[in-house]
């Protein structure tokens, strides 16, 4: 398994700037964020073109971007065909970026609020994005996201399913499940199973209130919580059954470090690439 930083981490640097700190940390990849300063649907194509020098300049490979449009099934029509337009628009960024998938926020509400015809919105605008996908042979990435419409693997199993397409495929995101209260384990990597196209790592903690930097809050099965985010092996997200799932299916895909702590990036990156590989190892 590869490992790849998220330029989202990183949004306080230039892209090259992101893009050295991940090199220098020791990074095999870096996912970047559709977001200013990094990448958007609206940089231009110099610009795009420079990124993609940088990357092999720093021997980094971009396996994917972690795109944010969509919130189709909370959307208007207007607002669904714009955001439509700007995932076409990444995707010819994808193209030059030579990323082969493509992050699309599904929307929300939660789950376990959220009607079938959030689901019948999201699937038909996933139908849309996925044929335009496939002209580019991009794979579109549905991050296993808390407060979204597929918080856990059952939620997540039925947008696909209603989807119906192949080149639509999931994020695992231990922390987000976390969050949510769901399995993140090894029996969620195997039912998952051809439908799991990418891992994200973090680490979350519950707290009592939110106070100080990297807290916030959500609301849960349990009401309104409140969580703080940690260095990788500092929280309360327990990834040894996910690294076991993930050995044990076969995977070989790429795993992004995504973890947001209140740390300068200098000295998270570094630390919490050393814990991953280190819980790798174990699993071996």
């Amino acid at each position: 398994m590869k490992i790849a930083a998220f330029s989202g981490a990183l949004l306080e640097y230039s892209v090259r700037e992101a893009m050295e700190i991940a090199a220098g940390s020791g990074f095999a990849g870096i996912e970047i964020a559709c977001r200013e300063p990094h990448l958007s649907a609206s940089s231009a194509l110099p610009r795009v073109k420079e990124m993609k020098r940088i990357a092999d300049h720093s021997g980094l490979a971009i396996p994917a971007l972690g795109g944010y449009a969509g919130r189709f099934s909370e959307s208007g029509d207007d607002d669904c065909r714009r955001e439509y337009e700007d995932f076409c628009r990444l995707l010819e960024h994808a193209d030059r970026l030579e990323a082969g998938m493509v992050r699309i926020f599904q929307g929300g509400p939660n789950a376990f609020l959220a009607a079938d015809y959030h689901y019948e919105k999201a699937a038909f605008w996933l139908r849309k994005c996925a044929a335009e996908a496939r002209k580019h042979g991009k794979r579109i990435l549905l991050e296993i996201h808390n407060v979204s419409l597929i918080e856990t693997v059952e939620s997540s199993l039925r947008l696909l399913s209603m989807v119906g397409e192949d080149n639509v495929g999931l994020i695992h995101d231990a922390g987000n499940m976390y969050i949510s209260d769901t399995d993140f384990g090894r029996e969620s990597v195997k039912r998952l199973g051809r439908h799991l196209f990418h891992v994200h790592v973090k680490d979350i903690r519950r707290i009592e209130r939110a106070e100080g930097p990297g807290s916030f809050r959500n609301v849960t099965r349990r009401g309104e919580e409140a969580f703080r985010q940690c260095l990788l092996g500092e929280g309360e997200v327990d990834h040894s059954g996910l690294i076991a799932g993930l050995r044990e299916t076969g995977y070989a895909g790429w795993m992004t470090l995504e973890c947001f702590a209140p740390v300068p990036p200098e000295e998270q990156l570094p630390h919490d690439l050393a814990v991953l590989r280190r819980w790798l190892e174990l699993h071996s």
